[in-house]
């Protein structure tokens, strides 16, 4: 694997892993690696300080602190915030843009998400791509049925 610092043609920067530098100049050439900021498809390597060692010593040499494991913390409830603070913008940006895809691709089913992802996996509708609201229960139920679905941050509109 190899990371690279990225700018898009707007001189966003941001960083990217992949598996070998021929892998990123073809995926680049065809456009398909995007700026998380504006989504241009025109992106290039950035320059990158290199990471070398002192003379006479290696990364691996230095010691290394053991850290303890944080203990478990449950899971995030609708209601409650990161406690990291708030979201970074380029995190914002994709998931305003994967929320209008969502919206764009799939039909809305409100509260009613949970029977009809039912219906779908039982043959008794359509299957298609569907979004709404579950509560944990109903989420947890479905996935003990067989039933894949996937819980996604919801933010607000990147046009409103």
């Amino acid at each position: 694997m190899i990371h690279y610092q990225l700018r898009c043609d707007q001189a966003h920067e941001f960083d990217g892993w992949y598996k070998d530098s021929a892998a990123f100049e073809k995926l680049a050439a065809a456009e398909l690696v995007e700026c998380p900021v504006c989504g241009s498809g025109k992106v290039s390597r950035a320059l990158m300080a290199p990471a070398i060692p002192k003379k006479g010593r290696t990364k691996a040499a230095e010691p290394v602190e053991a850290v303890p494991a944080p203990a478990p913390q449950p899971p995030p409830g609708p209601q409650q915030q990161a406690a990291a603070g708030p979201i970074p913008a380029q995190m914002v940006a994709l998931l305003q843009r994967m929320r209008a895809e969502v919206e764009k691709n799939c039909d809305y089913v409100g509260s009613g998400f949970a029977d009809e992802a039912r219906k779908m996996h039982r043959g008794e509708t359509e299957f298609r791509g569907i979004y709404g609201e579950a509560s944990d229960a109903d989420a947890e139920a479905l996935q003990e049925e067989g039933i894949d679905i996937a819980r996604l941050p919801w933010v607000p509109r990147a046009d409103g």
